[in-house]
């Protein structure tokens, strides 16, 4: 494949992917943005979890010429000047992790739901984040975060 830009985290970044490579793959090994993580490489776990127009999206299962023209933003992305995003503050304040490693993809899948609903009731926490798999079950934690972020005005 030629070169291609994408635009992440609101930087045009000019890249050379190898034909049908994964965004998840560009954004980590080209980019070096390796907040995004691998997972289970079927779309399943939600660790790879970026936001495409605002949209939660696998990474791991979207092509990289499928986001051509489109904004990109990785976890990287969403602290502002210095400044955590609502969400990232409000999983340290709720201690909503414990190895982290699935934090990322839920951070972002968060920061999704509340663009499209900023004040979700705790059901429509649990089927918003739903295939995104904590393997150490901080899911009570994890709930309790966005309800936080939710109230201090979380989509930013």
């Amino acid at each position: 494949m030629a070169a291609i830009t994408l635009n992440v985290n609101g930087s045009d970044h000019q890249v050379a992917p190898s034909d049908g490579e994964m965004l998840l793959y560009v954004l980590r090994e080209r980019l070096n943005l390796t907040g995004t993580k691998y997972g289970c490489g079927e779309g399943q776990c939600g660790a790879c979890t970026v936001l495409i127009d605002g949209h939660p999206r696998r990474s791991c299962r979207t092509n990289v010429s499928a986001a051509i023209g489109h904004k990109i933003t990785t976890i990287e992305g969403l602290e502002q000047n210095g400044k955590l995003h609502p969400v990232q503050q409000a999983f340290i304040d709720e201690e909503a992790f414990q190895c982290s490693y699935c934090t990322p993809g839920m951070i972002m899948s968060a920061v999704g739901l509340l663009a499209s609903n900023a004040k979700p009731t705790q059901d429509d926490i649990v089927r918003g984040m739903n295939g995104n798999i904590c393997r150490c079950g901080t899911y009570p934690r994890i709930v309790a975060a966005i309800q936080r972020a939710a109230k201090s005005g979380g989509s930013r």
